[in-house]
């Protein structure tokens, strides 16, 4: 864990925590710090600060505990991706199921970033997030299929970041959860934090927990299942998974955040070839940071989550 102390000089009073902080460290993105906030690595005049809206006073004291990067090489390698989009300075790519998007602990291999590093190459990638997260904009879990935006220098990695962080790029799920949803139509506005309990999880008003927000509209009703489309107004880990299982309705498959509820026959059998949430990135629309042109791109659903619905249509 490295430390980063300083005080708030005339210049900088009056200007928001997390704008400060970005400036003061070189090489490090808006997104970066805002993790540093959600890590809870952030002090004030020796006080955890959760967030990084507040203004800042000539005087303040300010130390962060930025963690070590761990020290491995991401080597290239020739894993076939569905290019949706490319340009000069992004690319859209429809990610498949069970892929990771970056190396982390556990996974050096076989991730969206091994396949970047190959096609387009590592010198056709933004460096905004350094060595182990090249180009990657944003994220969405290993076992949620669909669409990612992905940056190819850094002044649109800057841009497309910027749009995250003001909540103006449109991204629209599709989900299979569990049960009857009544209302055809609905917004989950619930904070989430870290889980107290499982590190490895979120959890609604879980340790310093940010607003939260998610709109679902309802698509088909199965009786036992519902598909509904989720638009993110935020964009928190886990977010639609937490959210929907927060109101009882958990997303068919889910291992961490599903029910116990056990299934029988052809249902169950299509659902252990998927292992994992119904889940799909299926809009993405943003500005293209060169030109300012509002594009928006769409991804079919895999054929696995395809064969799910066709049988419960066949069983309705």
């Amino acid at each position: 864990m490295r430390e980063f102390k300083f005080t708030v000089n005339s210049e900088e009073a009056g200007k928001r925590l997390d704008k400060v902080i970005t400036d003061r460290l070189t090489g490090y993105s808006r997104s970066q710090v805002k993790k540093l906030f959600e890590l809870g690595n952030v002090y004030v005049d020796h006080k955890d600060v959760s967030a990084g809206k507040q203004k800042v006073e000539e005087g303040m004291q300010v130390h962060l505990r930025i963690p070590q990067q761990e020290n491995f090489e991401i080597r290239p390698e020739n894993i076939p991706i569905n290019i949706v989009y490319e340009d000069e300075d992004v690319l859209v790519v429809n990610k498949p199921r069970g892929m990771v998007v970056h190396p982390a602990p556990g996974n050096y291999s076989g991730t969206l970033v091994n396949a970047l590093l190959y096609y387009p190459g590592k010198e056709h990638l933004s460096d905004v997030n350094g060595d182990v997260r090249p180009g990657i904009v944003h994220r969405i879990d290993k076992d949620t299929s669909g669409l990612l935006m992905v940056a190819k220098n850094n002044e649109a990695h800057k841009s497309l970041a910027e749009q995250l962080y003001v909540h103006s790029i449109r991204r629209q799920y599709i989900a299979l959860v569990q049960d009857n949803i009544k209302d055809d139509d609905g917004t989950i506005d619930a904070p989430i934090g870290r889980d107290r309990k499982n590190r490895m999880k979120r959890s609604v008003n879980g340790e310093n927990p940010k607003r939260a927000v998610t709109h679902f509209h309802v698509l088909e009703r199965f009786g036992f299942c519902t598909l509904i489309a989720c638009q993110l107004e935020t964009g928190r880990t886990h977010q639609i998974r937490v959210h929907m299982s927060s109101i009882k309705h958990p997303l068919v498959g889910d291992p961490m955040y599903g029910s116990r509820k056990t299934w029988k026959g052809q249902m169950a059998q299509l659902l252990s070839r998927m292992q994992g949430q119904l889940l799909h990135a299926q809009i993405l629309g943003f500005n293209h940071p060169r030109t300012g042109k509002y594009m928006e791109f769409r991804a079919p659903l895999p054929e696995e989550f395809e064969k799910v619905l066709a049988y419960l249509r066949e069983k309705r």
